[in-house]
């Protein structure tokens, strides 16, 4: 008698949404469910927070929605991969129950000593240690989401520092801590609790992934070590693969792979990337969005239509990606430089698509560089790979070819983990190959890479040294009139 095929459910929440997609077992979605986050609050300089317990609410929204899609039977989904967003920090009580407030990646005190002054602090943890609880009730990490610098973790072992000295440098004590495990490894059975809430059935394994940049880089299947794939999200990264953790690198940094032992090398990146891009849609207000579903579009086609018809390089238009500024140069933001009378609104939205595919070029550059590697393929994922347009300014700037999978990201690679602890395929390495999409290439147009190379040695990274100078007087005008408004 035949076996049924057995399906995976990736689950993958990022900073603006929750998504819950199911796959079987060679990597093909068959439902998925979607859920917004709210917007975060701020309520003082320096502090982001998600509101109430709104991560675990988008889950479960989106989890229903996924199971009530499904057409196939509930008995055949056999393992649950969870991949949250990484560098949050939760607090809660004895009970698994948070005492504030989700800390968003963009909070200040995400990267400080901080703790609650609250007597029933009684775990820290990530947001992928607090959601696993929720899914199973155990008191359970992936040490692969744990970033060095953020907490006190040994990059070499896998595991908490056994230094006190380490621990007392975090201001955390081991018994605040989650207990650890690898990609892969099954956290504990889903609770009775969680299957009310989700929809999921009652007893799943839940299975551990790694942070939401390997995750997301393991869904879109196997690279060498000359492919870096770039994350097009909130937050914009590149990575690479990597047999060791560097020490002291310069101009990248060293990150857990979701393949136990293995790492990833990680660029600078852009904070507030694809935001960007919707803070300018939301800009141009209603009746935009109303024109563009009259014309049966969505506003990122109608735009994308208008930027198509403007030359590379914008007729000079550039634009830089301090919407979010760094910690250690607050005066920095936004800008863009360069308008005359020739610019229009398809201008501006291909000047941002330019100013991240540039920023990132060299930030992909100086890290192979220091590595001694060359880049000779780029992967892109993310919803921004969804453009056709993006993909080509991404391969004109790098000036060799830009692939996008047709399917895949976070979700795909939490279901690849789950995929290999349930025994579907052998290991995450062979879930990698055999569930990842087929990819479609876009080539570079050589005189505009010549162009976008100049644009970048002998303009582009040399803005911030123009401008610095002139935000820095303005900052403590513009912030004090902010404190007193």
């Amino acid at each position: 008698m035949a076996m049924n095929r057995p399906f995976l459910i990736g689950v993958d929440c990022g900073t603006q949404s929750a998504k819950v997609v199911i796959y079987d077992a060679d990597g093909k979605p068959v439902a998925e469910g979607r859920q917004l986050l709210r917007p975060m609050d701020r309520p003082r300089h320096g502090v982001v927070v998600h509101p109430d317990d709104d991560i675990w609410t988008a889950i479960s929204i989106a989890s229903k929605q996924a199971i009530g899609r499904f057409s196939g039977s509930l008995a055949d989904i056999v393992g649950v991969g969870i991949c949250p967003i990484r560098c949050c920090k939760t607090f809660l009580d004895s009970d698994g129950q948070l005492i504030e407030p989700v800390m968003s990646w963009m909070d200040d005190r995400a990267y400080q000593p901080y703790l609650p002054d609250d007597p029933r602090l009684a775990y820290v943890t990530t947001l992928s240690g607090y959601v696993a609880h929720r899914f199973t009730g155990e008191c359970k990490d992936t040490a692969a989401n744990n970033i060095v610098g953020q907490w006190p973790i040994d990059a070499q072992r896998w595991d908490w520092s056994d230094d006190a000295s380490v621990m007392t440098q975090f201001n955390l004590r081991p018994e605040l801590l989650f207990g650890l495990q690898m990609p892969g490894d099954v956290i504990g059975s889903l609770s009775a609790s969680a299957a009310v809430a989700t929809g999921i059935p009652v007893g799943i394994p839940v299975v551990a992934t790694a942070n939401d940049k390997a995750v997301e880089m393991l869904g879109a299947g196997p690279m060498d070590q000359s492919t870096a794939l770039i994350s097009l999200g909130t937050y914009i990264a590149a990575m690479m693969n990597g047999e060791r953790s560097h020490s002291e690198p310069v101009n990248f940094w060293t990150n857990f792979a979701c393949i136990p032992n293995k790492y990833l090398y990680e660029s600078n990146g852009v904070r507030r990337g694809m935001w960007t891009l919707t803070w300018f849609l939301d800009l141009l207000g209603p009746e935009f969005a109303a024109h563009a579903v009259s014309v049966g579009k969505t506003r990122e086609q109608l735009l994308e239509g208008e930027a198509s018809a403007v030359p590379c390089g914008c007729d000079g238009l550039m634009t830089v990606l301090d919407w979010l500024a760094p910690a250690d140069k607050p005066f920095r933001k936004g800008m863009m430089i360069g308008f005359d009378a020739r610019h229009t609104r398809g201008h501006i939205y291909r000047s941002i698509l330019e100013a991240i595919a540039l920023t990132m070029k060299h930030n992909v550059d100086t890290m192979s560089n220091e590595l001694a590697v060359s880049v000779d393929q780029i992967v892109l994922s993310g919803g921004g790979s969804t453009s056709p347009l993006f993909m080509q300014i991404f391969a004109d700037v790098f000036g060799v070819p830009s692939v996008r999978s047709a399917h895949g990201g976070a979700s795909l690679g939490a279901a690849m983990c789950a995929a290999a602890a349930t025994g579907v395929h052998a290991t995450i390495e062979a879930a990698s190959a055999a569930m990842a999409a087929p990819r479609e290439s876009f080539v570079p147009n050589a005189s505009h890479t010549a162009l976008y190379q100049a644009m970048l040695d002998d303009v582009y990274v040399d803005i911030r040294q123009a401008t610095d100078p002139v935000l820095q007087k303005s900052l403590p005008i513009f912030h004090a009139t902010a404190s007193t408004s």
